[in-house]
C-alpha cells in the first residue's frame, strides 16, 4: 500500500513512486540536479536548507530535501512495516 512519507518541513512524498534516495555530494548527482532544474522536474523541498539528501521518483522527477539519505530511508521502512487494520503479512 503507498503511503506519504513525509521529507521535511511538512512536505511530503509518495512512497510508490520513489526509485531511490540518494546522497547529493557526488559530482554525477550534481549533474543530475543542475540538469533536472534545467528541465523543470526539480522540487525543492529544502526549505532553503542544504540539500542532504536527493530522491529519484517516476516521471523523472528529482526531488531535494534537507534531511539525511538515512533518516529518510528510515522512514519508508517504518511505514512499509506498520500495515493497516485488517492487512496481514502472510
Amino acid at each position: 500500500m503507498e503511503r506519504l512519507i513525509n521529507i521535511g518541513y511538512g512536505n511530503v512524498v509518495n512512497s510508490g513512486k520513489v526509485v531511490s534516495v540518494l546522497n547529493p555530494d557526488s559530482a554525477p548527482i550534481k549533474r543530475l540536479i543542475q540538469s533536472a532544474k534545467d528541465n523543470g522536474n526539480a522540487v525543492d523541498a529544502t526549505q532553503g536548507r542544504r540539500t542532504r539528501s536527493v530522491i529519484i521518483a517516476d516521471g523523472n522527477y528529482v526531488i531535494l530535501s534537507a534531511l539525511m539519505p538515512d533518516t529518510i530511508a528510515g522512514r519508508f521502512n517504518e511505514n512499509h512495516n506498520e500495515m493497516p487494520k485488517g492487512e496481514s503479512n502472510e
